[in-house]
């Protein structure tokens, strides 16, 4: 296998799942503590990687350019196809409309500060999702090689703000244990989102020609590099910011400004500032890429082709007139995201695997953890749509 193909599918993974929810962490975390938010990333870690290889060992059982849509339908019959269509183009959508809002907004600011041309949130949004759009629409090779420059870029980024938070760590405040019990679990759909990649698995297999070994290396560097840069951000969030400080300063721009406060250091805003719209477009790329291919799979099985400029619009028209005319009205949609990355990465894999291994003669590869691993990954996915579900109907505290 290309050696250069499996660096870029794990760029990919990597860059997909470092995006905007990587932010979210610290204000997630604000209540709970460092110790008690590092458990839990390491465990919803170790969940996804695990559900992730399930794909892996679903795909060895499908066609090579089979996406979640066709696996269900060949697992689950019909009313599993739906639910996996539902819940993919339920999560799919609503993170592209936040996206193409978030990233619309920021580009125009980035088109002010390099040019001094003022436009409007309308052109910088058709803009940005037009630039986009090329990229996924010319094909998974093109993400590939413009996701390894940014995410370079972003690394560069991330290291510069971790050298300017670093020396002010302090341990007591990395020390402090949770504020309120009940923020404990209402962080836990918040984290769990954080380490979403899922949706572009069928691509990368199909990038890597379905080729096991390559495809288990790929998805446990692609995820494990979050993880340690999550642990890293936590560390010279939470150590320089006291609890009541991050509870007290919710959002991502009041948190951008109390870090900046904290260290003295006024660059501190424009680095912080240019990591978010690096978190933000790789991981667009990664989401918009899975929701494409998504779409072009679905189209191709209902015999109306597979015209990659009708797929294009497809994908990114619906998302771009939501955050066109609803800039806000997305937000209580991401609020469910949670449920539905459930649905897309938990339970759907392991119910899919169920009926794989009861069709297969064993001479497949099967991830370890046989059935306890299933119903223990079940559970805490359960587990994860309870919170969310608590959460919306005012049981547990909101965050943010």
């Amino acid at each position: 296998m290309n050696k250069s193909k499996i660096l870029g599918s794990t760029l990919i993974i990597a860059g997909t799942t470092i995006g905007a929810g990587m932010l979210a962490l610290p204000l997630a975390s604000a209540g709970i503590g460092f110790t008690t938010s590092l458990v839990i990333m390491i465990g919803l870690w170790a969940l996804m990687a695990y559900t992730a290889l399930l794909m892996v060992e679903i795909h060895q059982h499908a066609e090579q350019h089979a996406t979640l849509h066709t696996l269900a339908k060949q697992f689950l019959g019909t009313k599993g196809k739906w639910v996996a269509s539902f819940a993919m183009m339920f999560l799919f959508y609503a993170l592209c409309a936040a996206y193409i809002a978030g990233g619309g907004a920021q580009f125009g600011e980035r088109i002010v500060g390099f040019t001094g041309i003022e436009v409007s949130s309308t052109v910088s949004t058709l803009i940005f999702t037009l630039i986009v759009a090329t990229i996924v629409t010319i094909g998974t090779a093109t993400v590939d090689k413009v996701n390894r420059v940014l995410f370079l870029v972003k690394i560069v980024a991330m290291a510069l703000v971790l050298t300017f938070l670093a020396p002010n760590v302090t341990e007591s405040y990395l020390l402090s244990m949770p504020v309120e019990q009940g923020l404990v679990i209402a962080a836990i759909p918040v984290i769990f989102t954080s380490f979403g990649f899922h949706g572009s698995i069928p691509a990368i297999v199909n990038y890597l020609d379905g080729h096991t070994p390559s495809l288990r290396k790929a998805i446990l560097i692609g995820s494990a590099i979050p993880l340690i840069i999550y642990v890293f951000w936590q560390i010279v969030t939470l150590g320089v910011v006291n609890q009541s400080t991050l509870l007290d300063n919710q959002g991502l721009s009041a948190l951008i400004s109390t870090l900046s406060t904290t260290v003295h250091k006024s660059s501190l805003a424009q680095t912080i500032g240019l990591f978010a719209d690096l978190a933000l477009l790789t991981s667009f790329l990664g989401v918009s890429l899975g929701l494409f291919e998504f779409l072009g799979d679905t189209m191709k099985k209902q015999g109306k082709g597979n015209s990659r400029v009708l797929v294009g619009l497809m994908t990114f028209l619906p998302p771009m007139g939501f955050a066109l005319f609803y800039p806000q009205g997305f937000i209580m949609a991401l609020g469910y995201a949670a449920i539905a990355l459930v649905v897309l990465a938990i339970i759907l894999p392991i119910v899919m695997v169920r009926e794989a291994r009861k069709q297969s003669n064993h001479d497949h590869y099967q991830v370890l953890g046989g059935n306890v691993g299933l119903v223990v990954g079940g559970v805490v996915g359960v587990a994860i749509v309870g919170a969310q579900i608590m959460i919306t109907v005012g049981v547990l505290p909101a965050l943010g």
